[in-house]
């Protein structure tokens, strides 16, 4: 049995080829765009639909096998790297995402100064900036 179709067993999902296909290429492609998932799992499964992929990310991220992210003027992004707390520094020229841990402290790493009330579970931090490459670019 492949390590995906554990990872859906185990969180009591019904294996099947669309979503084994989408966990690996979430696995492979990490802060991967829907567009770019499906083109990963359309190599695959030929006749795999948007809908199924929309259906299997929705249902994986649901089940937290899958993270989704959206940074600000950005599509929704998924990645496999679940059960932390970490961050993300993103490019301003190119896009490029990449994780970043969590400074100190456990989740949630930042503590809220005031919280209104709420039961909070998790903080997210977004880094903006310029990655190695665009950065040495001369054209910048």
């Amino acid at each position: 049995m492949s390590e995906y179709a554990q990872l859906l067993r185990g969180a009591e999902l019904r294996v099947t080829r669309p979503r084994v296909a989408v966990l690996e290429a979430v696995h492979t492609r990490p802060h991967a765009d829907t567009e770019t998932i499906f083109g990963e799992v359309r190599t695959v499964l030929e006749g795999v639909s948007r809908q199924t992929v929309y259906d299997v990310l929705h249902a994986v991220t649901a089940a937290g096998l899958v993270r989704r992210i959206q940074p600000s003027g950005s599509v929704a992004r998924y990645e496999s790297r679940v059960g932390d707390n970490h961050h993300h520094v993103i490019c301003r020229s190119c896009g490029v995402i990449a994780d970043v841990d969590c400074a100190v402290g456990e989740a949630p790493c930042l503590t809220a100064s005031y919280d209104s009330g709420f039961l909070i579970e998790e903080a997210e931090v977004i880094y903006w900036g310029m990655c190695p490459d665009c950065a040495r670019s001369p054209t910048r």
